[in-house]
């Protein structure tokens, strides 16, 4: 049969390459490629270390055989040509989101311990990046021993701004034609056809309110506005140092001769709070309960609106504490997060909001809610531009090649589903999200999640998201995509 053949075919390749591949991942992993607009320049639109990862990858993607190009440091594209221009196209990231803290392995290099990868990046998404390069390197050596091209061509996008803006793919559209079909290996098996609305947004207050006399002086906390913090602090005054110590920490706060006061939650994904505990909230409820705050006159400015703000939008997830509760039967319920506290050198104090929304509310409705939220607490909200919920029809013969792969290699009958992450599929016309990190595996408790600490991935999951991958473009080949 000749898909029996194919298949253990593809077993030997991946058993042949894993090192390699691994060894790719490493190097990518090693490069902190976060966005830094305050150091772009032309060529380096999202920043140096942005750039340096694109690079690499690009570099590895020509040294597996592929036509590599770099799209002025946009993003960038490595092709295998086939019989026709049309394309069937892999879209994977080399940015990433800050490190941050609570890693016990080294977050800028790949730890191997029982099976599984640990490291920034792993997950999210360099190691997926790489699996589609060598997904495209079985071709590439299949072409040049049949002597036979491709039905389609075969492209691997290089994404380089997928955890900020999405402006590479934005940038990309506007310079080169879809692909026919394209998948992210960025998300969750068995596979994704539809991602939640997302509205971004800041918090600010008005007015200085920090003064030389507040028990608060400073309120700094997380790291991107799409991850909830798993770690917050608070510098107190002295007056603010002697009411938390009047009140009594917790077991997870802890106060430093200096004043520092840190919080410690459980971090993650803004889109999947389930298992989360929000830091910042948790840093502001201990705030209020102690009074450990400015409430105007001798106590410096009052920042009790502010802070009162901050424990609403973080006292749950689903947006009920500010009135923004709202559920479909496609996409469910509503989250919200309140991911980045920051406090300005004028003064002012800020907030970042992510929601992930369903079709049952709308991004204006949203806007007018949050708007009208903080001008109850003397604060201006800006927003974002707003991202529409995306749906693919799942009965689509490309989605079913993709499931029915998928599933035959669990020996399992699962079914799409969509989700509250933002992935590259909701750029394109025909798209989807497709793996590799599989949820019905049971990670170890010290295995990270994306975004967090010590984050990790099973190489036995991504030895077989590999050959899924595989024996799903070449089945995808077989398809009228025209």
């Amino acid at each position: 049969m000749v898909d029996e053949q194919l298949k253990a075919q593809v077993d030997a390749y991946v058993d042949e390459v894993w090192e390699d591949v691994v060894s790719d991942i490493r190097s990518l992993v090693r490069i902190e490629s976060v966005e830094d607009l305050e150091a772009a320049e032309p060529g380096k639109p999202w920043g140096p270390a942005s750039y340096e990862a694109l690079a690499k990858g690009l570099e590895i993607a020509a040294r597996l055989g592929l036509d590599a190009h770099d799209c002025e440091g946009y993003i960038g594209y490595a092709d295998l040509p086939g019989a026709s221009d049309t394309q069937i196209a892999t879209i994977a990231h080399t940015d990433i989101v800050p490190c941050g803290t609570g890693w016990t392995v080294p977050a800028l290099d790949v730890t191997r311990r029982d099976g599984y990868l640990l490291g920034r990046g792993v997950l999210d998404d360099k190691g997926p990046f790489v699996l589609s390069l060598y997904a495209a390197h079985y071709f590439v050596r299949e072409v040049r021993r049949s002597g036979q091209p491709l039905p389609y061509t075969l492209r691997c996008l290089v994404g380089n701004d997928e955890e900020t803006s999405m402006a590479d793919v934005e940038w990309y559209l506007e310079h080169f034609e879809a692909p026919a079909f394209c998948f992210t290996p960025d998300a969750d098996f068995p596979l994704i056809c539809g991602e939640k609305g997302i509205l971004h947004g800041l918090m600010t207050t008005n007015h200085p309110i920090v003064g030389a006399a507040s028990p608060l002086a400073r309120l700094d906390a997380g790291t991107v506005p799409n991850a909830i913090p798993g770690v917050a602090t608070a510098t107190l005054g002295p007056v603010g140092c002697e009411l938390a110590a009047q009140t009594g920490l917790p077991d997870d706060l802890r106060l430093d001769e200096d004043g520092l006061l840190t919080a410690r939650g459980i971090g993650g994904h803004a889109a999947f709070p389930e298992s989360t505990d929000h830091a910042i909230g948790k840093l502001v409820r201990f705030l209020l309960a102690a009074g450990a705050y400015g409430t105007g006159g001798d106590q410096g400015p009052d920042q009790a609106p502010f802070l009162h703000l901050v424990e609403r939008l973080t006292r749950t997830s689903d947006g009920s504490a500010v009135g923004l509760a709202s559920s479909d039967e496609v996409f469910g319920a509503l989250t919200l997060n309140a991911g980045v506290a920051r406090t300005l050198d004028d003064g002012r104090m800020s907030i970042t909001i992510d929601v992930r929304y369903p079709t049952s509310i709308t991004s204006d409705e949203l806007v007018a809610t949050l708007q009208a939220l903080a001008e109850q607490a003397d604060c201006s909200f800006e927003a974002g531009n707003a991202k529409e919920p995306f749906y693919m029809d799942p009965s689509l013969p490309a989605i079913q090649t993709l499931l029915g792969t998928y599933n035959e290699y669990m020996g399992t009958d699962k079914e799409a589903f969509v989700i509250g992450g933002g992935t590259y599929a909701r750029h394109f016309p025909r798209a989807c999200a497709f793996g590799p990190h599989d949820p019905s595996v049971v990670d170890p408790d010290w295995v990270g999640i994306e975004h967090g600490p010590d984050e990790g991935v099973s190489e036995e999951v991504l030895r077989r998201a590999l050959k899924v991958y595989i024996v799903s473009i070449a089945r995808l080949m077989e398809l009228d995509l025209g």
